[in-house]
């Protein structure tokens, strides 16, 4: 492979290690979580986590929002729920007669959308065009999201009473997907000692400086080698056998961003093949369909295996 770059770019290598930091003591343990997550963020995608209740998606996300300096909304995703309740809506101001429009908590810069297969799919379909677009249209009237923009949504694998299960073809919208899992058990003992007392991360940026960084990202350099190796694996899920539905262009897509994010969070200016494999799992696991009993993330693992990586 040849010789790329010099390192990751001094200011974003220290503004990530103190971001990283920052939410670590929030949010603790995980650090595999916490990289990804931040990859994520970097790349300009958004995040479903699909993990049971009470393990720290709330946590996460409000974290990420304190230590990245933009606001935080959090939607309970319910049957009731309606678009407007997500975009807002135009409300008449008595006192000069006209109406005026009253943001939704979509106009926050981190969102959790909890539990969102709880909500219908018509209210579904109104985040998934928010995340696509950055912008709602209520009334006819097209309103701009605020930047940067990421949805952290939440489902819970074990429990679909009652639920609108997400199509299938709407998972590809989520950059990545992952499971928070339980914490080690000293964290977890860190946690109980801590009661029920609140800390918020510490601030390290504000949107614009997040903008910023996300636009450094957007610089890290992928070699044609890399390239290559990526290429390879989105095609080996098209190939059929054991994937019944291979990774869509837009996958592929988000898995270049998402790597370079993740170099850039592993304090490099260059991507290397490695970043390709710690994050393939999560970026493709969800947009395939395997055969038989095998999940798609297991179907992931088993191509990484067959399919070659440059030396």
């Amino acid at each position: 492979m040849p010789a790329v770059g010099s390192g990751a770019p001094t200011a974003g290598a220290s503004t990530l290690g103190r971001l990283r930091g920052a939410i670590g003591e929030v949010f603790r343990g995980r650090d595999e979580v916490l990289d990804l997550a931040l990859a994520t963020v970097l790349s300009g995608g958004h995040l479903l986590v699909q993990d049971v209740p009470g393990v720290g998606k709330t946590t996460l996300a409000s974290a990420l929002a304190a230590a990245l300096g933009g606001r935080f909304a959090r939607v309970q995703c319910t049957p009731d729920l309606l678009p407007s309740d997500l975009t807002g809506v135009n409300v008449l101001d008595r006192e000069t007669g006209r109406f005026a429009f009253r943001p939704g908590p979509l106009f926050a810069h981190v969102v959790l959308a909890d539990e969102l297969n709880r909500t219908s799919a018509r209210t579904q379909s109104a985040l998934f065009e928010a995340m696509e677009e950055g912008q709602v249209t209520v009334d006819g009237t097209t309103h701009v999201l605020p930047r940067p923009f990421v949805v952290l949504a939440t489902q819970n694998p074990f429990d679909h009473h009652g639920t609108y299960p997400i199509p299938e073809s709407q998972f590809d919208r989520f950059a990545v997907q992952l499971a928070l899992g339980y914490p080690g058990r000293e964290d977890e003992r860190s946690l109980l000692r801590r009661g029920s007392a609140k800390c918020a991360a510490t601030r390290v940026l504000d949107p614009d400086g997040w903008a910023a960084l996300v636009a450094e990202g957007d610089r890290v350099v992928v070699p044609r080698a890399v390239e290559d190796y990526l290429l390879d694996l989105v095609a080996a899920t098209r190939r059929g056998g054991r994937i019944a539905r291979g990774v869509s262009t837009r996958g592929a897509q988000a898995l270049y961003r998402v790597v370079r994010g993740y170099a850039m969070v592993r304090g490099r200016a260059f991507a290397v093949p490695e970043d390709v494999r710690e994050v393939a799992v999560a970026v493709l696991g969800h947009r395939i369909v395997a055969r038989g009993a095998e999940n798609g993330a297991s179907a992931i693992l088993s191509l990484l295996d067959e399919v070659a990586a440059p030396g």
